[in-house]
Order: C-alpha cells, then structure tokens, then sequence
C-alpha cells in the first residue's frame, strides 16, 4: 500500500512538472475565450450585474489574444508550432507578458465591476455586442473576409 501511494504521488508530481513546462510555451488556452455569442434579446433579459460579468469576459479574451492576433487565433498554438524556437530567452518573454496581462487583467476586473454598473443598460448591452463583433474577426484571423 505504501509503495502504491507513493508511486501515485511520484505520477502526479511529474505530471504537474511536463503539465507546467508544456503550458510555458502557449500563447493562451481555449479558457480564455467566451463560449456563446448574444444577440440583443438574449442581452434585454439579462440583469445588469450578469451584463458586467459578460462585459468582463469579452475584455479578457480580447486583452488575452490581441497582442498575438498576428502570430495565432487559436488557442493552444505553441511558440514551436509557428516555428519559434522555445528556448529559455522566449520562454521568459512569454512567461512576462503572460503574468503581467493577468496582474492588469485583474485590475480591468476590479474596475469594470466598480464602474460599469454605472453606465446604462443600452450601453452596456451594445458594447458587449461590439465587443463580440470585435472577437468574431479576431477568430476569423488573417485568412476570414473583413
């Protein structure tokens, strides 16, 4: 039993370990896009506080991807895969730019929560629309017609 819990432990380490070095090296994951486009009935149903949350979404999928839109749309995509070699100088450019958008990302959050309630309804409703007008291209990429 002892050598069987630590066999499991040994496993799960390791696969953290290659979990970690394989996600290094990505420029974002399918968890940072939204999952569902609105039209405007779908957004005159909702209340206003779940207007700001979808408010939220749109400006972390658009901060997240826009400032590698020219290298990849998709996620996943590994700095080997658009052939960038994955050494230790781009990895740490990656890793950077990927901490510092979370830490600004946060306080996006925190600010649209404090200040979006303000704006009207109709406002916010039509800038999440155009923010996933803004998304649909940014998913069409460079081949899409824009």
């Amino acid at each position: 039993m002892h050598k069987l819990l630590l066999s499991l432990v040994f496993f799960l380490s390791i696969h953290t370990i290659f979990a970690q070095k394989v996600n290094e090296s990505v420029f974002f994951t399918r968890k940072k896009q939204i999952n569902r486009f609105h039209t405007i009935s779908d957004l005159e149903n909702l209340k206003k506080g779940e207007l700001v949350k979808l408010y939220q979404d749109r400006i972390i999928e658009i901060i997240t991807i826009l400032p590698f839109l020219s290298l990849t749309n998709e996620p996943g995509v590994r700095l080997s895969d658009i052939g960038i070699k994955e050494d230790a100088r781009h990895l740490k450019i990656l890793k950077k730019n990927i901490e510092t958008t979370e830490e600004s990302l946060e306080i996006t959050k925190e600010t649209i929560e404090e200040l979006i309630p303000y704006a009207d309804t109709e406002k916010i409703i039509w800038t999440i629309l155009y923010f996933e007008e803004v998304i649909k291209k940014m998913r069409i990429g460079s081949s899409g017609n824009f």
